[in-house]
């Protein structure tokens, strides 16, 4: 008890209502404790060794000489006493004093250092600062862009005394601005030219992508959108600005690594670009709700909610930055909602509206498709190998010019603009009327104008186009609403009108929802016009136009990686159940290139020369996969043999084992078994951004699955090789007993090669 006691007293325990707690780790009392027993055994052999040098000096006596030197020392010293006013020990105890003065303000100085880099490597500095940026870019671009709108419209009206003048600026003005934008980027960054979402996309799945996040793909969007928007050409700014955003964080990530490793982890790197799409949507509108909302369900399959308050944070940071900009620019009074709206809050519907609501959601559904394969079948036309698109690819500013041309000329007010409904471009949710054969007319010239225009080489979007296709086409339906009943719709005894500008908002957040295949497209909608009176119905809408155009065709942002080739998973249907009755066994290469520990620098080269792997398995020689190298460090010891001056030698020395302590190894490459279910392949490969796996049985690599035999898989495609298991069991049995997997083979005799 007595031993407890004092235990517990040293571990300073405490007595509380219910329960003991110790006020100090018991680690605590440990440490103190060896520290105490170090320093007294420290004492102890400090004093033994004085003990022993009096000893020797009492045995061993002075000479006369020594004790002479000593004395004149002794007086030499007497006589610096004596000047100086000071002892020895004095001295030495000052000098102490300084030496300790001196190393306690160096190791203030090493803390206040690290706490400071600390402070400056966590998220928040991260974040703010990314906020900061984006909002000072977006806001920026707008400034330029409005102002060349300005010298735009300002150009067209004081030539109003000559028509032909005010046709020849209206269509030079934006000629010259896409094809400055298209050349800038051809010069600059080519990787800057059309959204950037599918790319994003790409990259976010695991795939590297070069030179998609550098400055100069940053400068040549940042530029060349600003020549677009400037132009007023129907081109969006928020695909682009998602992709400029993804630059600027990837970038800014690389300068926080000085004050925290952890920037430099592939992890974070994700999570990094995560955050900035979610903030180049959130500051492109100043809606940091919808836009931390949108991004995830454009670029993310899987998304880590640890990043949910950092999307959120900087967003709605950035947001905040951009509009209050535009406050002190006085482009608005207050902080308030980008299109504004003073909708009826009291009866903003009636159920009979709901049929109405509904079929604008039907409609824009199909409408969203039709866009998204227009969209589809111009880029696929400019592909096609003929003369014309040789000639076009040739002379790369033709076709921009032609688009621009076109363009301008049908929008020009005196001739066929005069029937496009420009008034319900600027304000289509204003409530006051319009003539529904205006509506109609603009929204068929919009439609496919921006379906072309989004085709152009230069950095665009289609966000912005097709919310306003989507909101004339709501328009043109409120008409058709408020003609059919011109004195209102009756309840409880009174009239109600009819809210065309209500129309409007829900077209928008349909069409843009049936394009992009998202939802958040509502909340974008009540942050940009500040009201959600319309709440209900905009999400019935944007529910069925999403219901109608996945089924129909795939969203614009999958289309262009399709269009593009992009090394993208798709996404598996919903209900097969021959996903959970295809194997990895039925998808995989298997026979596949690889090195054992008794390989020779001959058959790396062989190997090197004949593959373009990044990888490339490494196993011992009964065949068991144990770890797989990096092809940058295989390409360098080549290199090396390569250079040395005598054939002969070489010859030698290329037939001698490999050295593999000299190339870079992971010991846990990722590893699938046989029977691993297709649909489970697809969770890991989209969960972990995979671009291949190693398939083995029992430890021996059997083979190997990538993104392209897994596309091929869910397409279901049958051609190059890719067998797909038979759904029933029996003829599963018969397969696996009839046909045994081939071996794996060295790399000189393998014919078939894992690109």
């Amino acid at each position: 008890m007595a031993a407890d006691a004092s235990q517990r007293k040293a571990l300073r325990y405490q007595q509380t209502l219910l329960y003991g707690e110790y006020r100090e780790h018991p680690g605590g009392s440990q440490r103190r404790e060896a520290t105490r027993l170090l320093t007294e055994r420290q004492l102890r052999k400090h004093g033994h060794h004085h003990h022993h040098h009096g000893h020797h000096h009492r045995h061993h006596g002075h000479h006369g000489h020594h004790s002479r030197s000593h004395s004149r020392h002794r007086h030499h010293l007497e006589q610096e006493i004596g000047s100086d006013g000071e002892k020895p020990e004095e001295i030495h105890t000052s000098s102490i004093k300084k030496q300790r003065s001196y190393s306690k303000c160096r190791d203030c100085v090493a803390r206040v250092q690290r706490f400071l880099v600390t402070k400056l490597g966590e998220d928040w500095i991260f974040l703010v600062l990314l906020g900061i940026s984006m909002a000072l870019v977006s806001w920026s671009m707008d400034y330029a862009s409005a102002k060349s709108l300005q010298a735009y419209k300002w150009l067209y009206g004081e030539l109003s005394w000559n028509v032909p003048l005010q046709y020849l600026v209206w269509v030079t003005y934006p000629m010259i601005l896409i094809m400055f934008a298209s050349l800038f980027c051809h010069l600059v960054a080519p990787q800057a030219i059309g959204s950037g979402i599918p790319e994003l996309k790409t990259i976010l799945r695991g795939v590297v992508l070069k030179e998609y996040l550098t400055l100069k793909a940053f400068a040549a969007k940042v530029v060349g959108l600003t020549a677009g928007l400037g132009s007023g050409m129907p081109v969006g700014k928020e695909g682009p600005f998602v992709h400029i955003a993804s630059i600027c964080a990837a970038v800014l990530s690389k300068v926080m690594t000085f004050f925290s490793g952890v920037y430099q982890s592939p992890y974070c790197y994700t999570d990094i670009l995560t955050v900035g799409c979610a903030v180049g949507v959130g500051c492109c509108f100043g809606t940091p709700l919808g836009g931390v909302l949108f991004s995830i369900e454009v670029t993310s399959t899987y998304f880590a909610v640890r990043n949910y308050w950092r999307g959120y944070f900087a967003a709605t940071f950035s947001a905040f930055i951009f509009r209050v900009l535009s406050v002190f620019n006085k482009d608005a009074v207050t902080i308030t909602a980008l299109f504004r709206t003073k909708f009826r809050m009291d009866f903003p519907f009636d159920l009979q509206e709901l049929p109405a609501f509904a079929i604008i959601g039907i409609s824009c559904g199909f409408l969203g498709a039709f866009f998204v394969y227009l969209n589809r079948q111009v880029v696929l036309f400019m592909r096609k190998p003929n003369a014309l698109t040789r000639f076009l690819t040739r002379h790369r500013l033709i076709f921009p010019a032609v688009v621009t041309f076109v363009v301008t000329t049908l929008t020009f007010p005196p001739g066929f603009g005069q029937f496009m409904a420009g008034e319900v471009r600027k304000r289509p949710y204003d409530n006051c009327y319009f003539s529904a054969s205006d509506v109609l007319c603009g929204v068929f010239f919009i439609f496919w104008m921006s379906a072309v225009s989004t085709t152009m080489p230069i950095p665009s979007g289609a966000f912005m186009p097709v919310f306003v296709l989507g909101a004339s086409f709501g328009r043109l339906v409120g008409e058709i609403m408020a003609a059919l009943f011109p004195h209102g719709i009756l309840f409880d005894g009174i009239l109600y009108q009819i809210i065309p500008g209500g129309y409007a908002v829900i077209g928008a957040a349909a069409l843009t929802g049936a394009v992009t295949h998202t939802v958040s497209t509502a909340v974008i909608c009540f942050e940009l016009t500040g009201q959600i009176s319309h709440i209900l119905p905009m999400m019935v809408a944007v529910i069925l136009a999403n219901m109608v155009a996945q089924g129909l065709q795939p969203s614009l942002y999958d289309s262009i990686i399709q269009v593009k080739k992009l090394p993208y998973l798709p996404e598996l249907g919903f209900g097969h159940i021959s996903q959970y009755n295809i194997f990895v066994e039925d998808i995989m290469v298997r026979k596949v290139k690889f090195l054992c520990s008794q390989s020779t620098y001959r058959e790396l080269l062989y190997l090197l020369d004949s593959t373009s792997l990044k990888t490339i398995p490494l196993v011992d020689s009964k065949g068991e996969m144990l770890v797989f190298t990096f092809l940058l460090h295989l390409h360098k010891i080549i290199s090396w043999y390569c250079l040395k001056q005598i054939k002969s030698w070489e010859e030698a020395e290329m037939d001698k084992p490999l050295e593999l302590d000299q190339i870079r190894i992971d010991p846990s490459p990722f590893q699938l078994v046989e029977r691993t279910s297709l649909h489970k392949t697809h969770t890991l490969f989209s969960l972990l951004g995979l671009s291949q796996a190693y398939v083995t049985s029992i430890g021996k690599l059997v083979g190997v699955v990538a993104l392209k035999e897994l596309q091929k898989a869910i397409e279901g495609s049958t051609r190059s090789g890719v067998r797909l298991r038979p759904p029933l069991a029996s003829f599963r049995d018969t397969i696996r007993k009839s046909s045994k997997p081939s071996k794996t083979s060295p790399a000189p005799s393998s014919p078939e090669l894992l690109e």
